[in-house]
């Protein structure tokens, strides 16, 4: 993309803290997430990388900085007749980097790996307030189809 090369690869532990900040750097997580503590996130790293069906991402620039994340969940199912789907999470991308084609070719990776997992279907769920990523969605091709729904236990 342009002059800058990005590469998407498996996060590691070495990660978190940018991770962290991927989070903290966003309307919705910049009241809701801390760099001061990684502890907790230390612990869902591990449960994370250690669930096969678990497939968390960074972007990181020419420079070796995460610049964009995303978590893929592998979901055996037996709707569909016993469809494989991948459902899309956690999606970001740091704010200096929007707008310039890396969060699309972040999800073209992720299709592309969903395929090669033999998912039949990508799933993904976001917030109502965040109609930029709402556009953003129906642009590549996603398809409102279902309401979602949620509860704080």
């Amino acid at each position: 993309m342009g002059s800058t090369t990005y590469q998407v690869c498996r996060a590691s532990s070495d990660d978190l803290a940018e991770l962290v900040g991927l989070l903290v750097d966003d309307e919705l997580g910049s009241g809701r997430e801390s760099v001061a503590d990684l502890t907790p996130y230390r612990e869902a790293f591990a449960a994370i990388d250690a669930d096969p069906a678990q497939l968390l991402v960074v972007v990181k620039d020419s420079a070796g900085a995460v610049v964009g994340t995303l978590q893929l969940t592998f979901i055996p199912g037996l709707a569909r007749q016993g469809a494989l789907r991948a459902q899309i999470e956690a999606v970001r991308v740091r704010s200096a980097e929007r707008s310039r084609g890396l969060g699309a070719a972040l999800f073209e990776w992720a299709l592309d790996e969903s395929r090669r997992r033999g998912c039949s279907l990508v799933q993904l769920t976001t917030d109502k307030s965040r109609t930029d990523a709402q556009r953003f969605y129906d642009r590549l091709g996603f398809t409102a189809s279902h309401e979602g729904y949620k509860m704080n236990l």
